[in-house]
């Protein structure tokens, strides 16, 4: 018997073990794939040689995360790797609205979009990036979150703004701050990351906080690929103890007189333990355990992201963009608000040890079921020649390599206004559920996805706190 266990490898679920671990629990990780790490994995999905990241490949939050920042990550074999550009926007006439680490760069990327618009992005920027540990103890933090904003409140015109943001819309800011188009198509951009549409409420947070982070601590990905993330907290909870298994997939969440007291596994096996924390979306969690009342009938409630498809390829060479910027930017934003987006990576540009000498790898995804191959070409003219191999993930295609990305969603739900806060349920602990012992910590909890892993460790902090 364990003194805990998790079900799924994600990030949140092996930091919710690492917690448990460090607090001198035994706990085993469960999961249902083949492979650990969740939406964070690396394979050879074209040619061998070429490491493409299967689900997610850029992590700015995980960069920015107080989890991960507490582990000896470094230790167990992660290395950050920033490319030179964070992101660029590349504009019908051929200019681009680059991101940059530097404020003052990416203010002189937009003043050449129009005069007077970098001036305004830093005036409005500076007073959070000075405040930028507050801020982050706000956005990445267990709910409800009252370190950052309690050091927050010393500075109002901070706390205005936040709150402005968290209820405005990207397209209400771009018109505040930007009179070129460029720059607020390089604005919305950034919300096209979630599904709140540009002119929606609680998509101002979104564009803005993203872009704040790529100053604040970049938008690196993990030389050799995203697995080297999973595989360094991996070890790192094996130093500890802990166990993880793989091709172990709950079937159902065992409970007796309101207790948790363990898991049933596919192929009959059952593990007994009094906490379970479930990394799983609420529709998994409703199926694997016997939940009533409220609790139930606001799960069901819960709305998922958009779909998605992704396209990666192995190339003979760099894509050729015909921005100069673009191409030593680690993500490439095409489209605009009315036709949609659509995001490209290339971390072969930075991380050569992605591909074989000379060769490089890069992937597309979006939203909007636009034609990625044909748009990069229009900006990339000779990009359909250097591919040498190509592969597609659709909506279902997602589902069936990990089944928490329902319908392809990949960002662990919603986050239209009504599911930015209150994730999954509008409750003062958003990770403990009606049955003791059992707590829910993945992506659709407060603070919800991206991968910093802080669902997963606030979960098995409340499971600590209630024994």
């Amino acid at each position: 018997m364990s003194d805990a266990l998790v079900i799924g490898s994600g990030p949140n679920g092996l930091a919710a073990a690492i917690r448990l671990a460090e607090a001198g629990r035994s706990v085993v990780v469960l999961e249902a794939a083949d492979g650990y790490g969740g939406a964070v994995r690396t394979e050879e999905l074209t040619l061998p040689g070429f490491k493409h990241d299967t689900f997610s490949s850029v992590y700015p939050t995980g960069a920015a995360s107080p989890v991960w920042a507490r582990m000896p990550l470094g230790d167990h074999g992660l290395e950050w790797v920033q490319p030179e550009a964070a992101s660029a926007q590349v504009l019908p006439d051929g200019r681009a609205a680059v991101l940059y680490r530097s404020l003052e760069r990416t203010a002189s990327s937009l003043d050449a979009l129009s005069p007077g618009d970098g001036v305004a992005w830093t005036r409005f920027t500076q007073p959070f990036l000075d405040q930028f540990d507050a801020v982050r103890d706000t956005m990445l933090s267990g709910f409800p979150p009252l370190g950052g904003p309690l050091r927050l409140a010393r500075r109002p015109g901070v706390v205005v703004e936040l709150t402005r943001l968290l209820t405005g819309s990207a397209v209400g800011l771009g018109k505040r701050l930007f009179s070129s188009e460029g720059a607020r198509t390089w604005l919305y951009s950034a919300a096209a990351h979630g599904d709140a549409a540009a002119d929606a409420p609680g998509s101002a947070i979104a564009a803005f906080y993203l872009n704040l982070l790529g100053h604040a601590v970049g938008w690196p990905s993990p030389r050799g690929g995203a697995s080297a993330l999973s595989d360094a907290l991996v070890s790192y909870l094996r130093s500890l103890g802990g166990e993880v298994r793989v091709g172990a997939a709950v079937e159902r969440i065992s409970v007796a007189s309101g207790r948790v007291t363990g898991v049933a596994v596919a192929g009959g096996e059952t593990l007994d333990a009094p906490i379970v924390i479930a990394t799983v979306m609420p529709q998994a969690l409703l199926e694997m355990a016997s939940l009533d009342g409220w609790y139930r009938k606001a799960l069901t409630k819960f709305r998922p992201g958009p779909q998605t498809t992704k396209l990666d390829w192995a190339l003979d060479g760099p894509i050729p963009w015909l921005n100069e910027a673009a191409r030593s930017a680690g993500t490439v934003h095409l489209g605009d608000r009315g036709n949609g987006f659509i995001l490209a990576g290339q971390q072969s540009v930075a991380d050569p040890s992605r591909a074989p000498a000379g060769k490089h790898t890069a992937w597309a995804y979006t939203h909007a079921g636009l034609d990625m191959e044909a748009e990069i070409e229009r900006f990339a003219p000779g990009f359909r020649d250097l591919v040498l191999a190509r592969h597609e993930l659709r909506p279902q295609d997602f589902q069936a390599r990990n089944a928490n990305l329902i319908g392809g969603d990949v960002g662990g739900g919603s986050y239209t206004l009504r599911q930015v806060v209150f994730r999954p349920v509008p409750k003062l602990s958003p990770y403990t559920t009606p049955v003791k012992g059992l707590y829910l910590g993945g992506a659709s909890t407060f603070p919800g996805g991206a991968v910093h892993g802080v669902p997963g460790d606030a979960a098995a902090r409340a499971a600590l706190r209630h024994g």
